[in-house]
């Protein structure tokens, strides 16, 4: 964890935002620690979005209480909260070179032009981008934008940077390189970061803590470990990587095998003592490389996932009978 001191303190007390027609967040209670790299993660109208927007000040409480640092920001407005935000779509002046993009910040709050300077350029070389302060926004890539964009937010040293889909618009390969990017630059700077994204991948990689939304909610909040392997709910359980969920009508729960941990056998009888078997078919095998992932079907017609480092020399092509095998004390049950 990033030294706690340059970074702020945010505690949501039972926030919620109501519309006429639609409740978009509902008694939402959560501490962000000082320093701390927190991801909202869900789908679409999830709530995390209004949730970044009720911290920043964009949108108004229908209930609740927004505590930075202690202090109640209800009625502070956007500009006073001292907050760095990065959007998806970067906001640069087209007009403004690379450096006076990223000094825009200090020249507002009237900085020293020397110490202005000095700092810019910091915060430009944090975020990769020494060498590029005489470019315009036009003559960088995607990528490149967007660390501009990132240490503009920087540049003024917020104790707290909000951070909506950043790297949404990027393509797989840059996204995943900018992601390795933030987390350098959250060890380094040691702010607050609270980011949204609707990839769990990217949730998965970048947090310290996720908070995982559904339905105006939060469903649970952990690190990424905890939420794979103990999930609380099926859908954090189905949210948060693969799985195969096997239902249990009889007492209303449901069995949540991970691809990594159910093996694939001919017949039951080879099952190790103690560990279900439950017959299935084989879909689809695909060769990944680094070993086999398996689409099955369960009896009650859902899909599951099996990956596994060889392929079985008795599985011979698609739609093949199997039985699927799983080691209960590495499986939650969950309630339906």
């Amino acid at each position: 964890m990033p030294d706690q001191t340059r970074g702020a303190e945010i505690r949501l007390d039972g926030i919620s935002k109501h519309y006429p027609k639609s409740i978009a967040l509902d008694d939402v209670t959560l501490t962000v620690q000082p320093g701390e790299f927190m991801t909202f993660l869900g789908p679409s109208g999830s709530g995390k979005t209004t949730t970044l927007n009720l911290i920043a000040g964009f949108t108004e409480l229908t209930e609740g209480s927004v505590f930075i640092d202690g202090k109640q920001m209800d009625n502070v407005p956007v500009h006073k909260r001292e907050l760095g935000i990065v959007f998806q779509h970067y906001a640069l002046f087209p007009h403004l070179s690379v450096f006076d993009n990223v000094a825009f910040p200090l020249t507002q709050r009237r900085v020293a032009k020397a110490e202005a300077r000095k700092r810019a350029l910091a915060a430009l070389e944090t975020a990769g981008l020494a060498g590029y302060e005489d470019r315009f926004p036009k003559e960088l890539s995607g990528g490149q934008q967007q660390r501009v964009a990132l240490a503009r937010a920087l540049v003024f040293e917020p104790r707290v940077l909000l951070l909506d889909e950043p790297l949404g618009a990027l393509d797989k390969k840059l996204r995943e390189q900018l992601q390795l990017e933030l987390r350098r630059v959250h060890r380094e700077v040691g702010r607050t970061f609270v980011f949204v994204t609707h990839d769990q991948e990217e949730a998965l990689t970048l947090s310290d803590r996720i908070a995982v939304f559904n339905a105006g909610r939060i469903e649970q909040v952990g690190t990424a470990q905890e939420l794979y392997e103990r999930p609380e709910s099926r859908f954090v359980a189905e949210f948060i990587g693969e799985s195969t969920v096997i239902e249990h009508p009889e007492n209303g729960t449901v069995t949540v095998v991970r691809p990594e941990r159910g093996v694939l056998l001919r017949d039951a009888s080879e099952a190790a003592p103690g560990r279900p078997a439950v017959h299935v078919t084989v879909r689809q095998a695909i060769y990944l490389g680094s070993g086999w992932k398996y689409e099955i079907l369960l009896p009650d017609g859902s899909v599951g996932v099996v990956r596994g480092e060889r392929h079985p020399d008795w599985l011979d092509g698609e739609n093949s009978e199997a039985v699927l095998s799983w080691d209960p004390e590495l499986a939650p049950v969950l309630g339906a």
